[in-house]
């Protein structure tokens, strides 16, 4: 008989319990911190409610498919989400031409945008030309109105938005993490406060889980408005830094691997409403630090259950956008400008970290808060040609004079 110790069934379970609880933790901050965001965004498009209820179904549903596959598959803790910057951009690009069908489209486009760029590295070489500071203003001015929005919602329902802010604040000090996800409690608790002290009441059909199909269309203005901003900022706030948070963990991201299946998920739930998946960024560390087990090997378990606890959340994401077409006027709005925050915050420090850069940036920033529309195309294109006209002058010129001194 051997003397060496054997692994029983309890031991597993206990080994298993503490990245089964991260992996559960990862999803449901996931979930609650920005599932507004993506409402807010699909709904300022053209979507309708149904529409809606249903992209945020089909993007549980694809990341979660995609998170089982990759951590499986390549055991690592591999996690994916929504774009949440991106749905913050289609919440400041507003109606395109050609409504929701060609939001949808436009969804399509991005998602073989991401296969190719795993499939030819070249793609993915000429994003990562594109400089971090521009990227990162464009992507500051399209989230400034949505996190000014709680300053108005305060003035125009100060009850119902009030409790919202507090919980939010009082959060920040003690979990910066749960800090979104009890605002959006609160949320909850002051619409069941107004459901039952109104004559508004919950469509009780509406939050039945469904898949809502729409035929795509192609316009250019959607496809430039919509889409290449949509791609950049996804790989640029999303993917890359994705890899980056692995990196710093001791893990090697497979690149291609992950662009393909984040991709044809992407164009699989584009005529569901779903606007794009990616590589999990900021909720990537949930799943692979040594808070979700000791041994690196074991900490795939907890991506794979994220993708589990995923399809858990899509069953009840029809519950959720009802809550939300019932909310006080400015209660959503509050949630997504809070969760949208920090954001905020990273993208300005990268926009304005390299002097050299500043001008540019602060150019592309305004354009891209200012909400204007040139020709059917939204303001995030804009800002990103000007920005990068006025570096190119004004980086040639400084180079020019360096030449001759």
């Amino acid at each position: 008989m051997s003397d060496s110790p054997q692994t029983t069934e309890p031991d597993i379970v206990r080994g298993n319990a503490q990245p089964v609880s991260a992996g559960i933790v990862t999803a449901l901050v996931g979930f609650t911190s920005s599932f507004a965001v993506v409402l807010t965004g699909l709904t300022a498009l053209g979507a309708d409610a149904a529409q809606a209820a249903s992209g945020l179904l089909v993007l549980c549903v694809t990341q979660a498919l995609g998170m089982l596959w990759l951590s499986r598959r390549y055991k690592i803790p591999i996690t994916l989400a929504w774009s949440t910057p991106g749905a913050a951009l289609l919440a400041g690009a507003g109606s395109v031409h050609g409504g929701w069908p060609a939001a949808v489209g436009a969804f399509i486009v991005v998602g073989v945008a991401i296969v190719l760029t795993g499939l030819w590295p070249a793609l993915g070489k000429l994003i990562s030309a594109i400089p971090t500071p521009l990227a990162q203003a464009m992507l500051a001015g399209v989230l400034l109105p949505l996190c000014l929005a709680p300053i108005g919602a305060v003035r125009d329902a100060p009850l119902a938005v009030a409790p919202v802010i507090l919980v939010w604040l009082a959060a920040q000090r003690f979990s910066k993490r749960w800090a979104v996800p009890l605002a959006f409690l609160t949320a909850a608790v002051v619409i069941c406060i107004s459901l039952m002290t109104s004559e508004n009441t919950l469509d009780a059909s509406a939050m039945i889980p469904r898949i809502d199909l729409t035929a795509p269309s192609w316009t250019w203005q959607a496809l430039i408005g919509i889409a290449l901003p949509l791609y950049i900022v996804t790989m640029a706030s999303q993917n890359i830094p994705g890899v980056a948070v692995m990196n710093s963990f001791g893990y090697t991201v497979p690149w291609r691997p992950s662009m393909i299946v984040t991709g044809i998920g992407t164009v699989l739930g584009a005529p569901a409403g779903g606007h794009a998946i990616n590589l999990a960024a900021i909720s990537a560390a949930l799943a692979a630090a040594p808070t979700a087990h000791p041994d690196p090997k074991r900490r795939w378990i907890a991506a794979a259950t994220a993708g589990w606890a995923y399809l858990v959340l899509a069953v009840g994401s029809a519950a959720v956008a009802a809550l939300v077409v019932a909310a006080p006027a400015g209660v959503v709005e509050t949630v997504a400008g809070l969760a949208l925050l920090a954001t905020l915050a990273a993208s300005l420090t990268a926009a304005l970290s390299d002097p050299a850069e500043r001008e540019g940036a602060v150019v592309t920033f305004l354009i891209a808060a200012s909400g204007v529309a040139v020709a059917g195309i939204g303001s995030a294109f804009w800002a990103l040609l000007v920005g990068l006209i006025v570096r190119a002058v004004l980086i040639g010129s400084s180079t020019s004079l360096r030449s001759k001194s």
